[in-house]
């Protein structure tokens, strides 16, 4: 873990799911591992994915994905005399299109929030939409990552200027434009900040969770939403508005531009879906 933390400087979310996906593993068999012995160790391992079988492939695959991360570090480190790791294959696993709201659902959200803001009875109320609403523009007005966006700090962003310095995955520092209606809101935000955070309390992702799933169900969606939801949102309606599809790699902070052309599949989809609803050979006679 001390090796992901500081040589490859991953986020606080990364070491969670990894030491859980290993402790899943290794702790099913409840047997201790002696990592100098492979084939002991192999059988560890496979009795530790065959009680994996309930799971989806994209759980499966992200679980072998840590053991393959962690044998590879053994056998770096000499504590393994054979990369065994390399004998393990994941499930294949179907790429989803990414869940993203329409822009009236995404309306539908702040305006909800903002009502709830202007009803709210005590100032204590206030602040807690207040802090919602700043989290949900955050991540549909700057496209940031929850994680991003429990972490960022005031020092970090210019509203002058509609910027923020973001330090996203691996420690990767880009800078982001917000929505001019995001920086207003902030501003608001400001005048009572009491600390480093602009989500403050510090917010916790699980938390953020919360917040998002129920400022939906507040708005009257039909689906659950989470915090992902509201990024792929702004990458989709960025996109759909012409936005070049370099410079949206560079504000989503993806390392490559294949991460980001998936949004071009969500804005075909939505013309498709078009086309078949409005073409007149598709209407019935």
């Amino acid at each position: 873990m001390k090796s992901l933390e500081e040589v490859k400087s991953a986020s606080r979310e990364t070491l969670r799911a990894y030491r859980s996906d290993l402790l899943q593993i290794f702790g099913s068999t409840n047997m201790l591992v002696d990592p100098s012995k492979d084939d002991d160790l192999e059988e560890h391992i496979r009795a530790g994915l065959r009680q994996m079988g309930h799971l989806q492939a994209s759980s499966k695959a992200r679980k072998i994905a840590s053991v393959k991360g962690f044998l590879k570090w053994l056998y770096q480190k000499g504590h393994s005399e054979r990369p065994i790791g390399e004998i393990l294959r994941g499930p294949k696993v179907p790429q989803k299109l990414p869940r993203y709201l329409s822009i009236d659902e995404m309306i539908a959200v702040i305006k909800t929030l903002q009502l709830d803001l202007k009803n709210s009875k005590t100032q204590a109320d206030a602040n807690n939409y207040l802090q919602e609403i700043a989290l949900i523009l955050l991540l549909y007005g700057g496209g940031l990552r929850v994680s991003e966006a429990c972490d960022l700090k005031w020092k970090n962003l210019d509203l002058t200027q509609n910027s923020a310095r973001v330090l996203g995955k691996g420690g990767k520092e880009r800078m982001i434009v917000l929505a001019p209606m995001v920086s207003h809101h902030l501003n608001q935000l400001r005048k009572d900040a009491d600390s480093e955070f602009v989500l403050s309390p510090h917010l916790a992702t699980r938390k953020a969770y919360d917040i998002v799933r129920n400022a939906g169900a507040r708005a009257g969606l039909l689906k659950p939403i989470h915090p992902h939801a509201l990024r792929h949102s702004y990458a989709t309606h960025l996109l759909s508005g012409g936005a070049d599809l370099r410079v949206l790699q560079e504000l989503l902070g993806h390392s490559s531009l294949q991460a980001t052309q998936k949004y071009t599949h969500l804005s075909l989809d939505e013309l498709a879906r078009t086309i078949e609803i409005h073409h007149p050979l598709n209407k019935k006679s």
